[in-house]
C-alpha cells in the first residue's frame, strides 16, 4: 500500500514539473515574439500606420483616376457645347427671316387690332437710320454745307463723261438746285468742278474703286455707285442718284413721294410695261390648264433712283456691290434681281419697299422719242422733270436736243433723230 501511494505522488510531481516546463517554454517563445507585450500602444500605431500608408496610396491612385476622367469628360462637354452652338446658329439663321420680322413688328409698337373692312393699311415706310458721322467726317461736313432737308443729288463722273456732265450741270444751275454733288473719280473732274464752282467730293484712295473710276466708261462707272452711296446713307441723307446722261428740267425733289425705301424711274414705255401687267402664257398641250398667268414689269432704271436712309436701302447697296465684285455683271440687272426676287428655299429676298416714278415726269428716251415727240397733245402738255437718254448711244447730241426743245423752245429740235439707234 505504502509503495503504491509513493508511486502516485511521484507521478503527480512529474506532471507538475512538465506543466511548469511547458509554461516556461511558451513564455520564452511569447517573450521572443512579442518583446513589447500584447497590448503595447506602439504595436497598435504600427498597424494603423501601415493601414494609413496603404489607404493613402489607394486614395492617391483614385484621385489620379478621377482627375483623368474629369479631364476627359470636360473635353467631351466642350465638344458638345461647340456642337450645340453650331446647331443653335444654324437654327437662328434658318429662322432669321421670321424672327426679324417679329422683332421689327414689336419694335414698331404694341400689337393692334385690325380695323373695319377697307380701312386697313399696311406699313410702307421704314424708319430712317441714326446719322453716324464717324463713318466719314469729311463727307459729313460737305453734305452739311450743301444738303437741303437732308437730301442731295449725287452724280459720279470721270474725264470720259465730262461733256455730258457739263450739260447736266448747266441744267442743274439753270433750275437753281443747290443740293447737287459730283463724286469726282479722277483729278480731271476734281479740277473741272473747282473751276466751275460745283460742289464735289473726291474719295480717299481705293484701288478697287480707282481702277474703274479713273478709266471706266459710262456702264463701268455706273456700277461703282453701289459702293460709293453707302456712306451717304449711313450719314443719314436721302440720296437721289443720277447718271450723267440726264437733263434736269424741274427740281426733282418736288416730285418725290418718299414713302418707300427705293423710288426709281422705269425703263418701261407704257402704263403696262412701267407699272406691271398680267401676262398670260399659252401652252396648248396642257389642255384645260393651257393658260398660265404671270406677272411682268419692266425693270427699274439703275441710273436714276432715290434711296431713303434705311436698313433695307443699305442692304440693297451691299447686295449689289457684293455681286458686282465677284463677277462681271450688268449693275442694272443685279439691281432689279435683288429688288424683286422673292424669298425661296436657300435664298432670303430683300424686304425693301419700292415705288415706280411717273414715266412721263421721270422720262426715259424711248418714251420721248417713240411716243411723246409724235403726239402733239403730249408735246404741248407734258413737261418732264428729267429726261434720261438711256436708250440711245448718241447721248450727248440727244441731251443737247432735249435742252433745245424744252428750254429754248425749238419745236423741231427732236425731229431729226430716229426712234432707236442706227
Amino acid at each position: 500500500m505504502a509503495s503504491r501511494r509513493d508511486r502516485t505522488q511521484q507521478l503527480r510531481g512529474s506532471r507538475i514539473a512538465i506543466s511548469i516546463l511547458i509554461g516556461i517554454i511558451i513564455g520564452c517563445v511569447c517573450a521572443f515574439m512579442f518583446p513589447n507585450g500584447f497590448f503595447n500602444s506602439n504595436s497598435s500605431l504600427t498597424v494603423n500606420e501601415h493601414v494609413q500608408v496603404s489607404s493613402s496610396c489607394e486614395s492617391s491612385e483614385r484621385i489620379k483616376m478621377l482627375k483623368s476622367d474629369f479631364t476627359s469628360l470636360s473635353e467631351k462637354n466642350s465638344e458638345l457645347k461647340k456642337q450645340v452652338r453650331e446647331l443653335t446658329e444654324k437654327l437662328r439663321l434658318a429662322e432669321q427671316g421670321s424672327d426679324n420680322a417679329r422683332k421689327q413688328v414689336l419694335s414698331l409698337g404694341s400689337q393692334i387690332k385690325a380695323g373695319p373692312f377697307g380701312t386697313v393699311k399696311s406699313l410702307r415706310t421704314n424708319p430712317t437710320l441714326l446719322s453716324d458721322e464717324s463713318v466719314n467726317p469729311r463727307l459729313a461736313k460737305i453734305l452739311e454745307a450743301i444738303a437741303v432737308d437732308k437730301e442731295v443729288i449725287v452724280a459720279l463722273a470721270n474725264a470720259n463723261v465730262k461733256a455730258m456732265l457739263e450739260v447736266q450741270i448747266a441744267s442743274v444751275k439753270r433750275l437753281g438746285i443747290k443740293n447737287y454733288l459730283v463724286v469726282a473719280l479722277d483729278d480731271y473732274i476734281e479740277s473741272f468742278c473747282k473751276q466751275n464752282d460745283v460742289a464735289y467730293y473726291k474719295r480717299d484712295p481705293d484701288k478697287d474703286v480707282d481702277a474703274v473710276g479713273k478709266t471706266g466708261g459710262n456702264h463701268a462707272v455706273s456700277g461703282l455707285k453701289f459702293r460709293v452711296l453707302r456712306e451717304f446713307l449711313q450719314l443719314g441723307y436721302g440720296v437721289l442718284l443720277s447718271d450723267v446722261d440726264i437733263v434736269f428740267l424741274q427740281n426733282p425733289f418736288r416730285h418725290l413721294y418718299r414713302d418707300s425705301d427705293v423710288e426709281s424711274m422705269s425703263d418701261g414705255h407704257s402704263n403696262m410695261t412701267a407699272y406691271g401687267f398680267n401676262d398670260v402664257s399659252d401652252e396648248p398641250a396642257m389642255g384645260w390648264a393651257r393658260y398660265a398667268h404671270t406677272m411682268r414689269i419692266w425693270v427699274f432704271n439703275s441710273g436714276f433712283f432715290y434711296l431713303r436712309p434705311t436698313v433695307p436701302s443699305i442692304e440693297l447697296l451691299d447686295r449689289v456691290a457684293d455681286r458686282l465684285s465677284k463677277a462681271k455683271l450688268w449693275d442694272q440687272a443685279v439691281f432689279n434681281e435683288e429688288l424683286f426676287y422673292p424669298s425661296h428655299p436657300e435664298y432670303v429676298g430683300l424686304h425693301a419697299s419700292k415705288r415706280v416714278m411717273d414715266m412721263y415726269e421721270f422720262m426715259n428716251s424711248k418714251v420721248l422719242f417713240k411716243t411723246v415727240r409724235k403726239d402733239e397733245e403730249l408735246k404741248k402738255n407734258v413737261r418732264p422733270v428729267i429726261v434720261h437718254v438711256n436708250y440711245h448711244p448718241d447721248k450727248l447730241d440727244r441731251m443737247r436736243a432735249v435742252v433745245e426743245f424744252y428750254v429754248n423752245g425749238k419745236q423741231d429740235a427732236l425731229d431729226s433723230f430716229p426712234d432707236g439707234s442706227e
